[in-house]
């Protein structure tokens, strides 16, 4: 099994993440003003739901 060190990264979105999903959703790539309103919005959108995402994984992982 794989080991992390206490510092690695687990999950990243990435600029090029970003611009592949507007592609795939609106047709086009992102500006960079976009792209920092879509950063906003995902730091808040994670930020007030991490707990319940946290949640959801260790209870299924518990139930294996």
């Amino acid at each position: 099994m794989e080991t992390l060190q206490s510092n690695e990264i687990v999950f990243a979105i990435t600029k090029e993440d970003l611009q592949y999903e507007a592609k795939e959703r609106i047709g086009r790539e992102l500006s960079e003003d976009e792209i920092l309103d879509v950063k906003k919005r995902l730091e808040y959108g994670i930020g007030e739901s991490i707990g319940i995402i946290y949640q959801t994984i260790l209870t299924e992982i518990i139930k294996k």
